[in-house]
């Protein structure tokens, strides 16, 4: 079967394609900006493209696809309309798209809107779909926390159960290789508890042997720490809603999806910040 992997030079989609390798039925095409930085793979096909291009020729003849969700953009959606569109006039037969848990219009996380619409364009588009609904992903707190080890936000004592990256990578590279029974799927991702940050930044420092530290932000201190980036508004308020977030109460879930795909518990967010991706 070919299987056609977008975003092949960043963590998630280049994870799945080294997950995919090995096995002798699969011939891979991976897609992406930048292709120096995608994984070297014997065999697998290199296609340079970017969503805001038509791509078409890049989801030709796959028996599955997997749709990694564009970078923060001001005009994300459009690319995700136009990677949707090519991939419904390409005739795959299967799309795996990489959204966000509790997608929709209302979502306090804003870029989980912008997920929404990708899904509801996707059960329109007449190509069979699963939709991955990952938690905010454990290995990206070290990038929060950054060279201080001080991860800031207004998330107060929320919870949220984040989940490793290497996991998400795992259940993707399972439903490429049968997708079929995957078919209508909506997937929600977690790590196996919700913790605070807090709670987060103890477990890194354990896991890490260096000590890590949550401040509890304002939401004007969150706004005011962020201005020296010169971001536009859209962003800023984007990454002040990681926060918020979980603050709300709506990413305090934890289910059993990763362990319904993959026969075992997900990594713990000790085990995702040892060895990130």
């Amino acid at each position: 079967m070919r299987v056609v992997i977008t975003g092949a030079t960043g963590k998630v989609g280049g994870e799945v394609a080294r997950l995919l390798a090995p096995v002798h039925a699969v011939d891979l095409r991976l897609v992406g900006r930048s292709l120096e930085r995608a994984p070297q793979i014997e065999g697998a096909e290199l296609v340079r493209a970017e969503f805001s291009d038509a791509c078409r020729e890049a989801f030709a003849g796959a028996d599955a696809v997997l749709l990694v969700s564009a970078g923060e953009a001001a005009d994300r959606l459009d690319q995700h309309r136009t990677a949707i569109t090519a991939l419904a006039e390409s005739g795959a037969k299967h799309v795996v798209y990489t959204s966000f848990l509790g997608a929709g219009p209302e979502a306090e996380f804003t870029l989980a809107r912008d997920h929404g619409a990708t899904e509801q364009m996707l059960r329109e588009s007449g190509v069979p779909w699963t939709v991955l609904r990952d938690s905010f992903y454990a290995d990206v707190l070290l990038d929060f926390a950054g060279r201080d080890r001080v991860i800031r936000g207004p998330a107060g004592s929320g919870r949220c159960a984040f989940v490793s990256r290497r996991d998400v990578a795992e259940v993707a590279a399972h439903i490429l290789r049968s997708p079929s029974a995957w078919a209508g799927r909506t997937l929600g991702l977690t790590g196996p508890v919700a913790v605070t940050l807090g709670e987060a930044a103890l477990q890194m420092t354990r896991a890490r042997g260096e000590e890590y530290e949550y401040v509890d932000e304002t939401l004007e201190e969150a706004r005011a720490s962020r201005a020296p980036y010169g971001a536009p508004d859209w962003q800023v308020d984007a990454w002040i809603s990681t926060y918020t977030a979980i603050a709300s109460g709506a990413l305090d879930v934890v289910t059993d999806d990763v362990a319904e795909v993959l026969g075992r518990a997900p990594r713990t967010l000790a085990e995702a910040v040892a060895d990130p991706l």
